[in-house]
């Protein structure tokens, strides 16, 4: 304890430097009130910055994936590139005067009975610990905080390349190798396409069933309809409709061996977080068969994939596009607000104060436009608790 650094904090203590803890930041900052934003990485947004393939676009319009209190600028496209994506989170943080401390990864973060009070414990690069000590604790180092990567039978045994979407940057070093990508999700499908455009020979692993929408419908974002659409229909009206019109647009799916889900898309991604894939130009590339889908894999072979149905198929690399998960359990000891998988539980998804000034931000599942809202309403809860226990005036969250 000795060699543990004490630091007390005259405001929130934000946990993580993406999306969620930027727009938090940026709303207190708007409120008048103080605070401390932890991020383990170098720089903020990592996952974009670090972890995300150069061909990558936001898959919704832009006013969808705004920060609160500042707009895209206005001549960013319909759908921002990840640079212009990062740009505009780095003009963000300038705009708020966002300092993150940098290299600080949280070990552990409890909360004091008898002081009533935070502590967040973190290492930094050096080995040195610091203990950050304050009334209120945000978590918001996000949905996507550690690879997931499934285990399979000799896997360890497989002599091509291992990897998963995280390092993939570009298909220029699979140019004439035969890929197995596992996943289906957006990630998935956008790699295989980007493989198919250097000249690599993708399959693509689909074990599940999986909705395939359009990104826009008569020129019209897919998503926007749906949003709009909510506001006056039932769900699984919503659903029928947009099922129909893509159907209009893309045809039967299910004929490539991409069976839908018995629920509809929205009804999917609102009850299960599944979010649906929005097809950039990979279904063409199925249907061509230049993507080929491929079942469920029972084990890897030195040079090849066994898959359930028996069939072996040589391959030289494998990429697991097989998604990410929180860490938030991994340091968090009051987590009754979480469930087994580190999401918000549903009672707490509108990010409202758990026990003992504890507050969540992204963990919804709901995207950046989730992360935007959570942020707002934790600002104004924490700024209403800061002014009766400082007396200090706020400004107003507008």
């Amino acid at each position: 304890m000795s060699s543990c650094r004490c630091m007390r904090v005259n405001g929130p203590i934000i946990v993580g430097a993406g999306p969620s803890g930027l727009a938090t930041a940026g709303c207190l900052t708007k409120q008048g009130v103080p605070y401390v934003i932890l991020e383990r990485a170098n720089c903020i947004a990592s996952l974009w910055k670090k972890r995300t393939y150069n061909r990558l676009k936001l898959h919704l319009p832009k006013q969808f994936c705004q920060l609160p209190l500042l707009p895209f600028p206005d001549d960013y496209p319909k759908y921002p590139t990840k640079k212009q994506f990062i740009e505009y989170l780095e003009l963000y943080q300038n705009h708020f005067n966002i300092k993150p401390r940098f290299n600080e990864c949280v070990l552990s973060a409890r909360f004091d009975q008898a002081s009533r009070l935070w502590r967040v414990r973190t290492a930094r690069g050096g080995g040195d610990e610091v203990e950050y000590i304050g009334r209120w604790l945000v978590v918001a180092a996000g949905e996507n905080a550690e690879c997931v990567i499934p285990e399979f039978d000799g896997l360890k045994d497989f002599n091509g390349t291992i990897s998963h979407v995280s390092e993939y940057r570009t298909g220029e070093l699979y140019s004439g190798k035969k890929v197995l990508v596992v996943g289906c999700g957006n990630s998935g499908m956008e790699i295989c396409l980007d493989l198919c455009e250097h000249n690599a020979f993708p399959s693509m692993v689909v074990r599940d069933s999986v909705h395939i929408l359009p990104r826009e419908i008569f020129g019209k974002s897919t998503f926007e309809i749906g949003v709009s659409l909510m506001q006056c229909l039932p769900l699984w009206l919503v659903d029928t409709i947009v099922l129909f019109l893509t159907w209009l647009v893309l045809g039967s799916t299910e004929c490539l061996g991409l069976k839908r889900p018995s629920k509809g898309p929205f009804a999917l991604k609102k009850i299960d977080g599944k979010t649906p894939v929005l097809d950039v130009g990979a279904l063409s590339k199925i249907r061509s068969g230049d993507i080929k889908i491929v079942p469920a894999v029972k084990r890897f072979l030195k040079h090849s994939v066994e898959f359930v149905n028996g069939q072996v198929v040589p391959i030289d690399s494998v990429i697991f596009a097989t998604g990410y998960r929180t860490n938030v359990l991994d340091w968090l000891q009051e987590n009754d607000m979480f469930n087994n998988q580190g999401y918000a539980k549903e009672a707490m998804q509108t990010a409202e104060k758990g026990n003992c000034g504890l507050f969540v931000v992204g963990y919804t599942r709901r995207g950046i436009s989730g992360c935007s809202l959570d942020a707002i309403k934790v600002a104004i809860d924490i700024s209403r608790e800061w002014i009766e226990e400082t007396g200090n005036a706020s400004m107003t969250l507008s």
